[in-house]
């Protein structure tokens, strides 16, 4: 159960505080309050060296990946100030409120990376039991993709099939829809909201298999006294920054008054170099 924040640029190098201000920033830091089971972001960097240059390893990169993770609440962690302030064409940000009794290990701090793609997930995939997908050893998912990409969650599989997708040669927001429908098979009441990020797109989307709130999170929030904010929990909504041209989308939980509502269903597609966006339909 996680805060998901992402934007991408028209291909400059801006901040997450140029982008949404420092006064948003802080309220989505402050939600760490109760997402206190760690956080992490990913940026999309462009490196000081030019591209592709022989300097005795690999070639230098055209576009750098900049990942942090850590169990601590981003309340409690100096470095979420100093990477809110980080030039980036692109990033996720990720608030952990841990689900299934997943344990709170480095492992399972969000995003997750593997083959270029950044990946961020709110949702408990489970049974009406509550069982949840990481115990399930009949649902199919290559055991290889589930190692490469460092978790043991049930977002670390909807991760993996994601990426099978992708290694089929499907594009990657038709990877990520072909992977919901195919979860949603087994779990179509579990959430699928998420962002993944490549060094060329950010996708995000929201598929809600329940539109109510939680009773868990609704009690959790109330004890913070923020039951108020919990009504929303699983809508995401998106902006245009009109300085940068960044598009930014999130998950609520802090001011978003003036911003569009990503409809249950359906995906965000931005380009990171244009800052070009689209939406269109999982279904």
């Amino acid at each position: 159960m996680c805060r998901l924040l992402g934007f991408a640029t028209p291909g400059q190098g801006v901040s997450l505080t140029d982008v949404l201000g420092e006064e948003r920033v802080a309220e989505y830091r402050s939600m760490s309050r109760i997402h206190n089971d760690g956080w992490g972001a990913a940026l999309l960097t462009c490196p000081d060296d030019p591209p592709y240059q022989r300097d005795g390893g690999e070639p230098s990169p055209e576009t750098g990946t900049q990942l942090y993770k850590a169990t601590i609440a981003a309340y409690h962690d100096a470095t979420y100030e100093i990477l809110a302030q980080e030039p980036s064409r692109g990033g996720l940000w990720h608030l952990r409120l841990a689900s299934s009794h997943q344990p709170l290990v480095m492992e399972n701090q969000q995003p997750f990376f593997a083959n270029g793609l950044s990946f961020i997930h709110n949702g408990d995939i489970s049974d009406d039991e509550g069982r949840n997908v990481v115990n399930n050893r009949d649902f199919p998912v290559d055991h290889s993709v589930f190692l490469s990409t460092g978790g043991r969650t049930d977002s670390a599989i909807f991760f993996s099939v994601i990426l099978e997708y992708v290694g089929f040669g499907f594009a990657l927001d038709e990877a990520v829809a072909q992977a919901i429908r195919q979860l949603r098979q087994s779990y179509p009441k579990s959430s699928y909201n998420c962002m993944v990020q490549s060094e060329d797109q950010l996708i995000a989307v929201c598929a809600a298999g329940r539109v109510e709130t939680p009773e868990r999170i609704i009690e959790i929030y109330d004890e913070y006294g923020c039951a108020g904010k919990a009504h929303d929990y699983r809508h995401m909504r998106y902006t245009v920054d009109e300085d940068s041209g960044a598009v930014v989308v999130a998950s609520s939980g802090f001011d978003q008054q003036g911003w569009q509502t990503l409809e249950n269903n359906q995906m965000l597609v931005v380009s990171n170099r244009s800052g070009a966006y689209r939406l269109r339909s999982i279904a």
